[in-house]
């Protein structure tokens, strides 16, 4: 028996009968529109286009808004709470500190030095947490920290049009704590690579007799800098997207877009004094210009997170994944329901019109007219209403359900 002969043996499903239907709409569209009336609809249908739009319909601007401003009050709190506590043992490592410090300062342009928001002074004279009422301040800070990575989940998964998570919130908070703990070793990781990628160069550079402040070994330093920080970018992002977000996102969607994020991040990470310059030297804001400083990058990576969530999101609807994460009968029975809705519109128009028939017909017209409408609401009386479909509990994308 050949496919097409065991296809229709099969009982035909909701779901196929809207994938005919849209094949059929799409078919009977006619030729595409040529000239420039063609090229501004290839330009609505293109996938910037649809990304930026997903991004303002679902407010990406003012979450984006909402989470810099949050982001300024968790970044001090990090870290004070982190060189309170780990203060004493980068203390004895001077130089992993200044890797620290500068892998810092590269995310966040002017937040530690003479000249920045923090002091280095300050964060390596901080005193450690003793006490009850040490430990009661660090638990403050690491709450006002941690509440970042929640507004962080929830304003992308807003831009995936998805409910919040339903998991307690105590576990949720722990989840974020650990996450943070997370990210706080990467930021370990990127700095050690950083200082042990100097002196890899310097052992290179040394072999062949090479200056290592010339400009082709600065050059060389500052590039293999960069890709540091790009692999540090792109691993945030993904962790970001995936597992603090919650949002079940198959790899081969999920790699473009943190991979694109983190260089669009990672260009603005290489202009970010050009760009906060012009912003922070207004003599009217120099008592705070650092903060409205931090205040704008914050704005602008948080931005950067949000469209390429969005990216991410419109990639899935390319490629028809319901971030949703639906079982195959949940699907099928949303198919179900998408039917019973659009017949009980139907049934519902159809009444509509009916009932405005009867007020001007007469004799037996109006007569039948009666019976019609009695049986149109005894049909509508039926109808079943539509339930709530709730997502798999389950976040695991389709592409590992499958392995």
């Amino acid at each position: 028996m050949s496919t097409t002969q065991t296809r229709s043996a099969k009982d035909p499903k909701p779901s196929d009968a809207v994938e005919v239907a849209t094949g059929e709409a799409e078919s009977s569209a006619g030729p595409k529109p040529s000239g420039i009336k063609g090229l501004i609809d290839w330009v609505l249908h293109s996938k910037p286009v649809r990304v930026f739009q997903n991004y303002g319909n679902n407010g990406g601007p003012l979450l984006a808004s909402g989470m810099s401003y949050q982001a300024v009050f968790a970044i001090f709190a990090a870290l004070a709470a982190a060189f309170s506590i780990f203060g004493l043992a980068l203390a004895g490592n001077p130089q992993l500190q200044a890797a620290i410090f500068e892998q810092i300062n590269t995310s966040v342009p002017g937040l530690i030095g003479p000249n920045g928001a923090i002091h280095p002074d300050a964060l390596t004279s901080a005193t450690p947490a003793l006490g009850w009422t040490g430990v009661i301040a660090i638990a403050g800070l690491i709450f006002t920290a941690v509440g970042f990575l929640g507004s962080t989940r929830s304003a992308i998964r807003l831009i995936f049009n998805l409910p919040g998570p339903k998991t307690n919130f105590v576990l949720l908070k722990l989840k974020d704590f650990g996450l943070a703990i997370a990210f706080a070793i990467l930021l370990l990781i990127s700095a050690a690579l950083s200082i042990a990628s100097s002196s890899a160069l310097g052992f290179v550079f040394g072999l062949f007799g090479w200056d290592q402040s010339s400009v082709a070994g600065q050059v060389i330093a500052r590039i293999i800098g960069l890709v540091v920080v790009y692999i540090f970018d792109t691993v945030v992002l993904a962790g970001v997207y995936r597992i603090l977000s919650g949002v079940p996102i198959p790899f081969r969607q999920l790699a473009p877009g943190a991979a694109l994020g983190a260089v669009v991040m990672g260009v603005l990470k290489v202009l970010g004094s050009s760009l906060l310059g012009g912003a922070t030297s207004n003599p009217l804001l120099a008592s705070f210009a650092v903060i409205i400083g931090i205040l704008i990058w914050f704005n602008l990576i948080c931005q950067v997170l949000l469209i390429f969530a969005s990216w991410i999101e419109v990639s899935m609807q390319d490629a028809h994944i319901d971030p949703r994460n639906l079982t195959p009968e949940q699907a099928e029975r949303e198919a179900l329901q998408a039917e019973a809705e659009a017949h009980r519109t139907a049934l519902a128009a159809q009444r509509t019109q009916v009932a405005a028939e009867l007020e001007r017909a007469h004799g037996l017209r109006r007569t039948n007219l009666r019976r019609a409408l009695r049986r149109l609401d005894r049909e509508l009386a039926r109808e079943p209403a539509a339930a709530v479909i709730e997502p798999s509990s389950s976040a695991t994308p389709p592409e590992v359900a499958r392995g």
